[in-house]
């Protein structure tokens, strides 16, 4: 297949852009940098450079802000929307200039669209809650659905906390593991639907391939825990010293609205649809993805 990637240098795009290679794929990415893939890929720095001659087969979009990596000022929440809103807007509209547009479009979403539920287990079947996140995961979603008119199958994939090596959620929050102080936030009773990089990889892979395959599919480890939990088997690895919790109010004042968007709160989710088309995750517990991202 000829595939379009944006998002190919963030933290999943590195390790999916080699195995797409490896699997006989020609790679496109976007990518606001300059020669963002030192020559190895043909790229684009503006998707409205690409000609309508060209020719693709599928869109991986996994272009975003880290949702994070700053406190969310008002700048920065802009920041996150127009990083996913704009982006998907330009890939749909280049799909409908394209002389024939891509059978299928993968779309990054996120857990988050649900929004808080406390301790209900969420399928794709699972109704939001309104939230700032949950706003930006919908309006994300709905703007990549317009391409279902071009007579592409549209896949949107909700990402849960995505852990490995080199980058991403884990280095955070097993650095003060590390020191020999193991924490948690608030109660450690919320949910954290976490998910190993390698399994995202091959998420995407399956479903690239699976014709039938369209509409939300949740991105996430069969058993996910709570942060208390996550705690604990960071502990089993790192064998802190002392471990405490940090108040919800000390979050707060750390990190603002995020605090209760992001860390204090969270969802249990559930990879119902990937499961029932099929899929094996390769880590499904997470004594297994953290063992395998130790060694």
């Amino acid at each position: 297949m000829r595939i379009l990637v944006t998002g190919g240098t963030g933290f999943i795009g590195e390790a999916l852009l080699p195995e797409l290679v490896e699997d006989g794929h020609d790679i496109v990415v976007y990518s606001r940098q300059v020669n963002p893939c030192e020559g190895r890929f043909t790229s684009y720095t503006a998707l409205a450079d690409i000609p309508s001659s060209e020719t693709f087969d599928a869109f991986i979009n996994l272009a975003g802000a880290s949702m994070a990596a700053k406190r969310w000022t008002r700048s920065y929440k802009q920041q996150l929307v127009n990083s996913r809103i704009d982006t998907t807007q330009a890939l749909v509209d280049l799909a409908s200039r394209l002389a024939q547009p891509p059978a299928v479009i993968l779309t990054a979403s996120a857990i988050g669209y649900y929004g808080h539920h406390q301790d209900e287990a969420l399928g794709e079947d699972g109704q939001p809650v309104p939230g700032f996140a949950q706003d930006l995961c919908q309006r994300w979603e709905e703007t990549a659905a317009q391409a279902r008119e071009l007579g592409c199958r549209v896949t949107m994939l909700r990402l849960g906390v995505v852990l490995d090596q080199g980058g991403g959620a884990f280095g955070q929050m097993a650095g003060s593991f590390r020191f020999g102080l193991g924490t948690w936030l608030g109660s450690g009773r919320q949910w954290l639907s976490w998910v190993h990089r390698a399994d995202v990889v091959a998420a995407i892979k399956y479903l690239l391939q699976d014709d039938a395959a369209e509409g939300p599919f949740n991105l996430s480890a069969p058993e996910p825990v709570t942060a208390r939990e996550f705690c604990r088997e960071l502990a089993h690895h790192y064998s802190p010293l002392v471990s405490l919790p940090v108040p919800g109010p000390v979050a707060r004042i750390l990190v603002g609205e995020m605090a209760d968007e992001l860390l204090l709160n969270g969802q249990r989710v559930v990879p119902s649809a990937l499961q029932a088309n099929g899929f094996v995750f390769r880590y499904p517990s997470l004594r297994q993805a953290v063992t395998a991202i130790q060694q």
